[in-house]
């Protein structure tokens, strides 16, 4: 079985996404689909299941031989969207490959620069703004147009299955269930791709091979049944802002941000940091360079590498939202009653969620100060996921769409953000070989505003996956 040439893949790619994609896409960055937990009412907006059918069409449009698209859905759960495409053939006994994005959208955020919006694409300087553009709505696009192009250029591909769910940015949690549901359907996974990440730089392809779990949890202390003069009851009556900083300290190291619970830590694998070292080495200030400092604030520390490993293989602790709390023009003085604030923790790869999520509880629940009431609620826990050692097929494949299509060797990242789909697959499939890539950048702005797309590393990272999913159906 021959190679495919690179150039016909490239020129059908480039043309696809010219004549294809880009306007597609463009009107997916503009329906607010926003995911489940941020729309609890989505059944009734419709917005997701319009994004669904909005790339359902789409893939319909481009009639791959024998391929069957379908619109899955499980009771009470966000939809999923199903392409099946068969083999080519002599390729029919290599598993199938199954290619994973989303469709579902973070909350737009104010801020967005003059002339941008969430919910309108624009395209500026070889880049696509708006909300779902980068992360990840184009995913669905990108391994379609990886697989046509393969056929276009006269390869071969086993089975692919391009798997498109509407719940990531809440998690994942129905994921689990459709996994169960389509698992005879979905038959030997040997092959994952993923097109929810990125790297360090847009110079050349990154391969992410660990991606932090995470536990999160609502902390609310009581102290009064009604709120009080400050100056009448301060002294008497603890606050409840001191009691809940007193239970942060069990938890964090206010001075380092290092975690204080065991179960929250783990032993970070050699290999990976030796990979860190290499991956600053190769996009040398990326890290520092990428966020947007105010004033003369500093990194945590200076060392990137540390940083690298901090972002990626240590938890962390974010305090993502509190209430409770009047703004500060409309605070009279008062004692309130209680404060809540929302906690955000990052895992590292390999730590146990649930136990970390459970120290956690105890850590708040425990011997609270003065007797004071701890509620806590929306808990909720994932697993990380570090990736198993590539198979000589795989890395050669790497090495080669690195030559042919940047120009520069590959690079591996740490991520530090969670793909929960990624945890559940290297269960399920502990014999299937991942490829979690993307077209994200540093400084992609994913989540807040002015979200943009690389438009031209994106073609290439759709170009690099053709060059993957032939050498899966050669080897």
């Amino acid at each position: 079985m021959s190679r495919v040439e690179p150039r016909n893949v490239k020129n059908s790619v480039r043309r696809m996404w010219s004549d294809d994609v880009l306007p597609s896409l463009s009107t997916l960055v503009s329906i607010p689909a926003l995911s489940p937990v941020f729309d609890p009412e989505w059944e009734k907006t419709g917005h997701l299941d319009a994004a669904v059918e909005h790339v359902r069409g789409w893939l319909a449009e481009r009639e791959l031989p024998g391929s069957q698209i379908d619109v899955v859905r499980l009771p009470g759960r966000s939809p999923v969207l199903f392409l099946d495409v068969p083999a080519t053939e002599g390729a029919e006994d290599k598993g199938t490959v199954l290619m994973y994005g989303h469709l579902d959208k973070q909350p737009p955020v104010g801020g967005w620069s003059d002339g941008l919006g969430p919910w309108t694409p624009v395209v500026r300087d070889g880049r696509l703004y708006g909300r779902g553009s980068a992360d990840d709505g184009y995913a669905g696009y990108a391994a379609t147009t990886a697989l046509t192009a393969v056929r276009e250029a006269g390869g071969a591909h086993a089975r692919v299955v391009v798997l498109l769910e509407t719940g990531e940015e809440s998690g994942s949690p129905d994921l689990p269930a459709y996994l169960d549901h389509l698992s005879e359907r979905l038959g030997r996974v040997s092959l994952v791709v993923c097109l929810d990440s990125g790297g360090n730089d847009y110079e050349r392809l990154w391969l992410t091979t660990s991606l932090r779990g995470m536990a999160q949890v609502h902390v609310t202390v009581r102290v009064l049944e009604t709120a009080q003069h400050s100056g009448m009851a301060s002294g008497i009556v603890a606050s409840s802002f001191r009691v809940l900083r007193t239970l942060l300290d069990r938890l964090e190291d206010s001075e380092t941000g290092a975690i204080k619970l065991a179960e929250c830590n783990v032993e970070i694998p050699a290999n990976r940091v030796e990979e860190t070292r290499a991956s600053v080495e190769a996009a040398p200030g990326s890290l520092i360079g990428s966020v947007p400092w105010h004033g003369t604030t500093r990194p945590v520390v200076d060392d990137e590498v540390e940083l690298s490993l901090n972002n990626s293989w240590r938890p962390t602790l974010s305090i993502i939202g509190a209430s409770g709390m009047p703004d500060p023009a409309e605070a009279g003085n008062v004692l309130r009653t209680s404060t809540t604030l929302a906690l955000s923790f990052r895992l590292p790869p390999t730590a146990d969620s649930r136990a970390a999520l459970e120290a956690i509880t105890k850590a708040l629940t425990t011997d609270v100060p003065y007797g004071a009431t701890v509620e806590l609620s929306g808990m909720e826990s994932a697993d990380g996921w570090n990736a198993p050692e590539l198979s000589p097929w795989l890395a050669e494949a790497l090495d080669r769409a690195s030559e042919d299509v940047f120009g520069k060797p590959w690079g591996t990242i740490g991520l530090g953000g969670s793909i929960p789909f990624m945890g559940l697959l290297g269960e399920k499939y502990p014999e299937a070989q991942f490829v979690v890539t993307g077209a994200l950048g540093p400084d992609s702005n994913a989540h807040v505003p002015d979200e943009w797309l690389h438009l031209d590393h994106a073609q290439r990272v759709t170009e690099a996956i053709a060059t993957v999913l032939e050498a899966h159906a050669r080897r």
